[in-house]
């Protein structure tokens, strides 16, 4: 049975330089009746405090999409990957067989907030990649929405050109 989390019910953490709410069980969020949907096993909203952020650590077996809301993401690997990604902008990465990665605020005046979506890959042990996009949605000025509608729209737009470039990646 699927179970309806309100935005106001997710679960918040408070950790002085983040402040996240997870739809999933997370971290020291324990909550076996919610660990995850289908292969959808992270939805973080997050925000990092300037010059703050997780410092070099492992993923294995993951495909984590991040979408910046607003400021600015840092992210670097192991790989040589760096680049930093902008409101609009959506990066990639799969951890594969392995992937030692760091995200951080570059900024040392501006928050920046993010969603954070992590799918179980249908193949384990891929090639560990990364890479970041523009992603822009259609105007939709011209009918009036909202500016957290375009948002969402966005990061539809997002996921749906990402889920067809790495369609043999994610699980069915």
């Amino acid at each position: 049975m699927t179970q309806l989390i309100r935005s106001s019910d997710r679960y918040h953490k408070d950790a002085g330089w983040l402040q996240a709410n997870w739809h999933f069980a997370f971290a020291d969020y324990h909550d076996p009746d919610n660990v995850q949907f289908g292969p959808l096993r992270v939805f973080n909203d997050d925000v990092i405090h300037p010059s703050q952020g997780f410092g070099l650590h492992p993923h294995k077996d993951m495909e984590i999409i991040s979408y910046v809301v607003s400021g600015q993401l840092e992210h670097q690997d192991h790989l040589g990957n760096r680049g930093v990604v902008h409101p609009g902008e959506v990066q990639v990465m799969s951890a594969g067989k392995g992937i030692m990665h760091g995200e951080r605020n570059p900024s040392a005046t501006d928050p920046v907030r993010l969603l954070q979506i992590w799918i179980l890959p249908r193949n384990k042990g891929g090639k560990p990649r990364w890479e970041a996009e523009a992603v822009r949605a259609r105007s939709c000025e011209r009918v009036g929405c909202c500016r957290s509608s375009r948002r969402v729209t966005a990061l539809k737009t997002a996921c749906s050109r990402l889920t067809r470039m790495r369609r043999s990646t994610f699980r069915r």
